[in-house]
């Protein structure tokens, strides 16, 4: 049953690409404690104008853009992502300057009245957390903290893939064990 409407971002998860490949993946990482996900489509439109009217009406689609809330994005997404490296010894985290962000892909599920749709973002480049710190009152305000993403088009020029009520059970029940991707007869089409 299709769903009546959209609602909630959880289970995000991330996946490396795997060492010499810009297609393969390692194995999805959970990345707990989304809070909000916005996402904007990024692309101009570029119109022709030949025998007096709009002859031709091109569209860029150079992905999506947006923001990743999260109550707290865990030393191992800052180790794989950002190239933090850990102390053998004081067991300090040390953010490295000259140091760019690798991408990963990005899988989440958004939820639904009857059951939701999962996506996988298969090229994604994030900026350092934001940290907005407030002392505590007489109640407890967890803070949180925000990457921008920048979401691309992949070497097979794909942005991303999500299901669908018709899709097989056994991949959404695996959606999270590795990187689904279309097959190579339907990338033919």
């Amino acid at each position: 049953m299709a769903d009546k409407v959209k609602y909630s971002v959880r289970k995000v998860h991330y996946a490396m690409f795997k060492e010499n490949s810009d297609t393969e993946y390692d194995t999805p990482v959970a990345l707990p404690g989304a809070v909000s996900l916005s996402l904007e489509p990024q692309g101009d439109v570029s119109p022709f104008y030949a025998d007096g009217i709009l002859y031709f009406n091109a569209v860029a689609n150079n992905g999506y853009t947006g923001d990743l809330e999260a109550a707290y994005f865990p030393p191992q997404f800052l180790k794989d992502v950002y190239g933090y490296t850990e102390d053998a010894t004081s067991k300090m985290l040390t953010e490295h300057a000259n140091v760019q962000p690798k991408p990963f892909a990005l899988l989440f599920e958004e939820e639904g009245d009857s059951e939701g749709t999962k996506f996988a973002f298969y090229k994604c480049t994030a900026t350092r957390p934001s940290r907005s710190l407030a002392t505590k009152t007489q109640t407890i305000n967890p803070n949180t903290q925000k990457i921008a993403l920048t979401m691309s088009p992949d070497a097979n020029d794909t942005v991303f893939g999500m299901t669908q009520p018709e899709t097989p059970a056994s991949v959404k029940t695996e959606w999270y064990q590795s990187v689904h991707r279309e097959t190579a007869a339907a990338a033919a089409e």
